[in-house]
């Protein structure tokens, strides 16, 4: 669905749906499909037009059928180590990534070599065979799972690679007047999971104690967690920045601790790309890959360092000038954004 609408009441049996960007209202009732999607693709303004790339009359509706994989419920919360992968891939459909299942099978490697994660701690929703779809119920019940009956000590990830839009944010909530959100399988139909039910659901409930690492390879994910705190690398206004929300409604943990490195700022898209391929063919998000080679190559990974070492690898690669493709034909490479429940130094140690 178009990133910014807002509905308006057209008669008892339908609606219309306001697109701020076509500014303009489109119907949105049971007959007929939206047929406008628009976004601005750079911050100067240049729009690309997404007609009937989400709301095709001609889409089969069975393929967006939310379902709830019951196994999920068994999940047993772990001690100590504990994370949670989900890749979609949006599999026959016209907006699908190619990249999602391979940066999430890399992620469980890096997390099992590098961070000693106990391969059974870790749980995945991914379009495999072997594990449960990424649906909007499933992520919903395993971030649950994920915070389970946290307690001191544990160490806790949420991975996600696939789609990430934007919507208005009618609570004043955020700053910028929209809120963020993650796109699961069925989101056409389920609908998209919001930064606020994000934020309720993986970082109040985090104890003292206890570290909660979001790593979001998505479009608009820079504050996905809604977390109090933004770290800005730019030399004019380096440091934590307040990103609190002018409601005032609390934002934090219950006394832990919440860090997210986000593919991108809120207003900005993220890459999937071969770019990084030795092949020059394999596909994977640009923000997964410069993750991970900065972690994997280094001893003692800072924070800063991390940062430093992704952004690097993002300007080799426009030097190089590779052709992107992904994301809603995303074309540029983006800095990733780091995001905290709390001021701390970015010189102390990166663990997992």
């Amino acid at each position: 669905m178009c990133h910014h609408l807002r509905k308006s009441a057209m008669s008892s049996t339908s609606e219309r749906v306001y697109c701020f960007d076509c500014q303009e209202f489109v119907s949105d009732d049971s007959d007929t499909n939206i047929q406008c999607v628009k976004f601005n693709s750079d911050p100067k303004g240049l729009r690309v037009s997404l007609r009937k790339l989400f709301h095709r009359k001609d889409m089969s509706h069975h393929n967006y059928q939310s379902s709830y994989d019951e196994s999920i419920g068994k999940w047993q919360p772990t001690r100590g180590k504990r994370a949670l992968l989900c890749a979609v891939t949006y599999n026959k459909q016209k907006y699908k990534l190619k990249g999602t299942n391979y940066d999430v099978i890399s992620m469980q490697e890096l997390l099992t070599t590098r961070f000693k994660f106990p391969k059974s701690s870790i749980r995945i929703l991914a379009e495999m065979d072997a594990h449960p779809h990424p649906t909007k119920r499933n992520i919903q019940e395993a971030l649950r799972w994920l915070v389970k009956d946290n307690q001191p000590g544990d160490s806790l990830v949420f991975y996600f690679s696939g789609h990430g839009l934007r919507q208005p944010d009618f609570f004043d909530d955020e700053i910028d007047g929209f809120d963020e959100t993650i796109c699961p399988l069925d989101f056409r139909t389920a609908g998209m999971i919001v930064d606020n039910e994000i934020n309720d659901t993986i970082v109040r409930p985090l104890k003292t104690g206890v570290k909660l690492h979001a790593i979001i390879d998505a479009c608009h994910s820079g504050t996905i967690l809604d977390l109090p705190c933004v770290y800005s690398t730019k030399n004019d206004r380096k440091g934590w920045l307040d990103n609190r929300p002018p409601s005032g409604v609390y934002k934090g943990t219950s006394g832990g601790h919440a860090i997210s490195i986000s593919a991108c700022e809120d207003n900005q898209l993220a890459a999937d790309t071969s770019a990084f391929s030795e092949t020059g063919k394999q596909m994977e998000g640009a923000m997964t890959f410069t993750f991970r080679k900065a972690v994997e190559n280094t001893t003692r990974v800072t924070y800063a360092s991390l940062l430093a070492s992704m952004h690097n690898d993002i300007l080799a690669a426009k030097r190089k000038c590779f052709s992107l493709r992904g994301l809603f034909h995303r074309e540029r490479l983006q800095e990733p954004l780091l995001s905290s429940s709390k001021e701390f130094d970015v010189n102390e140690p990166f663990v997992l």
